[in-house]
């Protein structure tokens, strides 16, 4: 098993790479295009599969653009990141979440998919690193356990400012996204199970979102909360959930609620049908300069009633060699 830790310098920028779809089932790199993934959802909340290029219009900092590549996307290779809360809030729950995960790792993990399995709790632990294959994925699920500090003498390689390390959500979304999956292509997405509390990390929140835009990485959020844990109230106030909100809608991603009438297994299978419905877009950026820069983009459809689901937004970057 390998430990992640954020200590060391960031890495230089990356650049947007877009991947476009040949007929032939090929990979074509253009480095000069923005690409999104999206997801559209009907008032029911269905997702809308049928779309044409037409339907849609990309706005990048208030100025409509011209959309040069559209495809309807369920065959792209995914590159998924499955980062597991075991901090002490969530003993109970750590069972349930380890037999949907093996299932949804079952069905979703195709031939040219990879995934890889990070625990978080006082640290941020690496139990299985990127594979295609379900069964590595299934024995890194059993080694979940209980991640706590001890005492507060021996933290996690993360700590805190009082040397104290909690539940460093934020940093293992960080680590995740800049350690894992910056430099993979394709379509990326991290997928947090949580109840968002987050009382140790050393990243920010922001810094976390920042770097999986970079990284063009979505986040999706599942919140699963054990009551109990917090006296049969909501956590601190119920804040976690408004914080996975911020991180999901930012990088294009939304937030499931484990409830009485939804299942760990039902939002697994919610999630395996969102990423096989998305579209693929792709436009030339009017501005081609790589300074850094942070630009916002946003999508409208012709028809009021759907509402897209995309990043907000992204970095004018460099590529890495």
């Amino acid at each position: 098993m390998k430990r992640l830790t954020v200590f060391g310098l960031f890495l230089a920028l990356a650049g947007a790479i877009v991947l476009l779809a040949q007929d032939d089932n090929t990979i074509r790199l253009d480095v000069n295009l923005v690409s999104i993934f999206a997801s559209v959802r009907g008032k029911n909340n269905a997702l809308i599969s049928n779309l044409e290029k037409g339907d849609f219009k990309i706005y990048e900092d208030g100025k409509e653009q011209q959309i040069k590549n559209f495809t309807r996307e369920t065959d792209l290779p995914l590159t998924l990141g499955l980062l597991v809360d075991t901090s002490s809030s969530q003993e109970r729950l750590i069972e349930t979440e380890q037999r949907a995960a093996s299932q949804f790792f079952s069905k979703v993990i195709r031939e040219k998919d990879q995934a890889f399995l990070i625990q978080f709790g006082a640290e941020a632990e690496l139990l299985q690193d990127l594979t295609n294959s379900p069964r590595l994925l299934q024995k890194g699920l059993q080694q979940l356990r209980l991640s706590v500090p001890v005492g507060g003498l021996h933290p996690g390689p993360v700590p805190t400012m009082q040397n104290q390390a909690g539940t460093i959500l934020y940093d293992a979304v960080y680590l995740a996204a800049n350690d894992e999956l910056k430099r993979e292509v394709g379509r990326k997405a991290v997928i947090l199970i949580t109840d968002g509390v987050d009382t140790g990390s050393k990243i920010t929140r922001d810094k976390a979102i920042e770097a999986a835009q970079k990284g063009d990485v979505i986040i999706y959020s599942i919140f699963y909360q054990d009551r109990q844990a917090y006296g049969g109230g909501l956590s601190f106030g119920g804040g976690g959930e408004g914080e996975l909100r911020r991180m999901s809608s930012e990088t294009g991603g939304q937030v499931f609620h484990v409830d009485r009438n939804h299942s760990l297994d039902d939002i697994f299978k919610e999630l395996q049908d969102e990423m096989r419905s998305q579209y693929a877009i792709t436009y030339q950026p009017p501005n081609p300069k790589r300074d850094g820069t942070y630009h916002k983009i946003d999508i409208k459809l012709a028809n009021k009633d759907y509402k897209p689901q995309a990043r907000k937004g992204y970095y004018a970057i460099e590529p890495e060699n």
